[in-house]
């Protein structure tokens, strides 16, 4: 019955009155108007859209003796009131709406059966009110509540959040022996779902049979697994999957969909793709959205080729894939370059009438821009039907990056603009950035004033590129106007602004300045992040003032930022320059200690302090150690060991080294060759280290000054001026300039050679 036609049965006795003062004014009724015998029996009076005025005389015998009032119902329609009357009374849809008056309710109806009362909860009453008629009603003699009351209850309770209430009529149920069934235990449990309390979802699951002996089917566990994945609790999704299995209820299709969406989400992607395998064995078959959740979690875990191979499947299996699923095998394709593989797969969702979105177009040529193929990815957008700022902008970095500025400005001039796309805050901001990293400066600044006067106003992240550049390039008076102007936009400086400023003034010695932008930036309640501290730090360090770089970094763990490699390597390195050796190996400790493992530039730092103290032996173990955890040596590093040992006369340990850099995929350099052929040369090698100079010239390694001045050298030391001479002389022909040093070896030796002839 429509709340209307409840409120007639419910107000009838008010009609009735009104009637009677003749304050009631009746325009049309498109109810059937009647009276409702005590069992139940609707005897109409007036049909629904009669012509009014009408009338209707009917008698009826009262249940009780002297009774002065009937109820009127309403059915089929809705009612309507003059307002306009002066009824001088409330109107009697805000009275209805209003807390009910249980003694109005126990006055209008004898007797209120379930099915009355489910339609009277259904009502918007507010729950205490609600309740309130619910208690009354069970007080009727010979009345007891029926499963749809407690429904229909449950339903207004939950969406209330009165979850303690719920409780209690559960237990009031089994006491009163009505039966409960599944689903009104389904029903709990979503409302625990959209309240955000999967774990009490859980938990009726488990109580509906062990409490109130309503075993439960596929659909309350299905339910159950839908509300623990939306609420953001996947990991118990599995341990409920099980325990159904071992009730022996047989899992769905959906069972399994949502299972396998929980074990990909917290990414245990192969017991997700387990289950695909066990899926007949309890007769179910796959459908698109099992295949579609396993293919996007194996492309987001970079499992391409197991993607490929699970989307052909797809197809075998008759199941139909979306564009999502392409799009996300073709992102993991472009991932790893795998350029002409993804354009195939493009090829193939247009054989197969699929129409590719933005999405697949914007991986494809993205992927083209990340490999260099540049004029590949313009073509590509030439043919696509409606391209979209994001695909420009894409094209537009594309040519950023690789610095060709006039065909980034071309794709915009001459293709976005005539099309009527319109270049967005992240067009100008790429070409701003790219600029900017070119040293283009001016150029940028008016790329910003354009930039306005095309509407397009920029944001603060538009100004930090500016400043970074500025920065960068020292010209440090220019970032002045660029402040003035983001201040005169009304903009506040972000962490990256202060962190350029913060940086670019600690490498330029200005470290007074950089503590005092420091101090601005946290009055102005900016808070300072590693990057901030570890420019602070390097500047100190810089500028000798080791205990307040010290101080800076107490600072920094007291204000909760966690300092990284960079900070600790920064201060390694200049506690080792400054020969406080204990204190650095100190702080190694603390590094370690605190989680922050040491990498290539940590341990550089330490085998190259161990060398020039002629700890060779000390470095090589710490050399090993790096190896044994996994820390790849960088050419720094064989170099670095490699002039120790041959300082110290270690030549063979030196070139035994060499041979395993090279085996590490590590190519030696000038500077490896050159402590190799001092080495050999100190230890009386020199034909070798002549050998290993024509060596290093078949391999296209160019030797330099320091090169020959070594032979040159060595060759005088040992007498042999002639050979020295030949050296010179085979330097300059192949482009080496003789330096200072050059000449001061020939002449001082010459002139020696000179006074022992003499």
């Amino acid at each position: 019955m429509p709340q209307t036609s409840m409120a007639t049965a419910l107000l009838g006795h008010k009609w009735t009155s009104l009637a009677r003062k003749e304050e009631l004014f009746l325009l049309d009724f498109t109810l059937s108007l009647g009276v409702q015998s005590l069992r139940g029996i609707l005897m109409r009076l007036i049909n629904r859209n009669a012509k009014i005025p009408t009338n209707t005389i009917q008698m009826f015998c009262t249940v009780a003796d002297n009774e002065t009032q009937i109820s009127s119902v309403g059915s089929g329609g809705d009612s309507s009131f003059d307002n306009n009357h002066n009824l001088g009374h409330e109107n009697e849809w805000e009275k209805l709406l209003k807390p009910f008056d249980i003694e109005e309710l126990r006055k209008t109806l004898y007797q209120m059966t379930p099915n009355q009362l489910c339609k009277v909860l259904e009502l918007p009453l507010d729950v205490p009110t609600s309740m309130e008629i619910f208690e009354w009603a069970g007080t009727q003699m010979g009345y007891s509540h029926s499963f749809d009351v407690y429904y229909v209850l449950i339903n207004k309770l939950g969406a209330a959040r009165e979850f303690s209430v719920i409780d209690r009529l559960l237990w009031q149920m089994k006491e009163e022996g009505v039966v409960s069934r599944e689903d009104l235990f389904i029903l709990i449990m979503k409302l625990y779902g959209r309240a955000n309390l999967p774990g009490q979802a859980t938990r009726v699951l488990v109580e509906m049979k062990d409490l109130f002996g309503c075993k439960p089917t596929f659909k309350s566990y299905n339910v159950a697994l839908d509300i623990l994945v939306a609420g953001n609790c996947p990991k118990i999704a599995p341990n409920v999957f099980h325990e159904m299995l071992n009730k022996g209820i047989s899992p769905t299709v959906f069972t399994f969909s949502v299972v396998m969406k929980a074990l990909c989400s917290v990414n245990e992607v192969d017991s997700a793709c387990s289950l695909l395998r066990k899926m007949t064995k309890h007769g179910c078959v796959p459908d698109s959205v099992i295949y579609q959740t396993l293919i996007h979690a194996l492309s987001r875990d970079n499992r391409v080729d197991d993607a490929l191979n699970l989307l052909e499947e797809m197809f075998l299996m008759g199941c139909t894939p979306d564009v999502e699923t392409f799009n996300d095998v073709m992102h993991g394709l472009c991932r790893f370059g795998r350029i002409h593989e993804a354009a195939k797969l493009v090829d193939r969702m247009l054989l197969r009438g699929f129409s590719p979105n933005s999405m697949t177009y914007g991986f494809l040529m993205h992927g083209l821009c990340r490999t260099g193929q540049v004029d590949e990815a313009r073509v590509l957008l030439s043919k696509v039907p409606d391209p979209n700022v994001v695909l420009f902008n894409t094209l537009i970095n594309g040519y950023v990056s690789t610095g060709r500025f006039d065909e980034a400005k071309a794709v915009l001039y001459d293709r976005m603009l005539p099309v009527g796309c319109n270049p967005d805050l992240f067009t100008y901001n790429i070409l701003i950035g790219g600029l900017c990293r070119a040293g283009s400066l001016g150029s940028a600044r008016e790329l910003l004033y354009e930039m306005e006067v095309r509407g397009c106003h920029p944001n603060i992240s538009t100004y930090a590129i500016l400043v970074d550049g500025f920065c960068k390039e020292g010209r440090l008076t220019e970032v002045g106007d660029v402040l003035e102007e983001i201040s005169g936009k009304g903009f506040r400086l972000n962490n990256v602004i202060y962190n350029c400023l913060i940086r670019a003034l600690s490498k330029d010695g200005k470290v007074h300045e950089a503590m005092e932008m420091f101090g601005k930036m946290s009055s102005e309640e900016c808070k300072a992040d590693v990057y901030t501290f570890n420019s602070l730090i390097f500047g100190l360090c810089m500028a000798d003032r080791m205990e307040e770089a010290l101080g800076v970094y107490q600072d920094m763990i007291l204000e909760g930022v966690i300092p990284n490699n960079v900070t600790y390597n920064t201060l390694i390195r200049a506690l080792l320059r400054k020969g406080k050796q204990q204190l650095a190996l100190n702080l190694v400790n603390v590094m370690v200690f605190r989680g922050c493992p040491l990498d290539v530039i940590t341990y550089n730092g330490l085998i190259k302090e161990l060398c020039q103290e002629g700890a060779v032996e000390k470095a090589l173990g710490l050399y090993d150690e790096m190896l044994k955890k996994g820390v790849a040596p960088n050419n720094v590093s064989c170099n670095i060991l490699i002039n120790g040992l041959c300082r110290t006369g270690r030549v063979q340990t030196a070139l035994e080294l060499l041979r395993d850099m090279i085996h590490q995929g590590l190519a030696p350099d000038i500077v490896t060759y050159n402590s190799l052929i001092n080495g050999l040369c100190k230890t009386g090698r020199i034909q070798e280290a002549m050998n290993l100079l024509d060596k290093l010239q078949v391999e296209g390694i160019m030797p330099d000054t320091i090169t020959y001045n070594t032979l040159i050298s060595w060759h005088c030391k040992a007498g042999m001026l002639d050979d020295a001479n030949l050296l010179l002389r085979r330097g300059v022909d192949n482009g080496i300039t003789p330096n200072a040093r050059t000449w001061n070896i020939l002449v001082c030796n010459f002139i020696k050679d000179s006074d022992e002839e003499n």
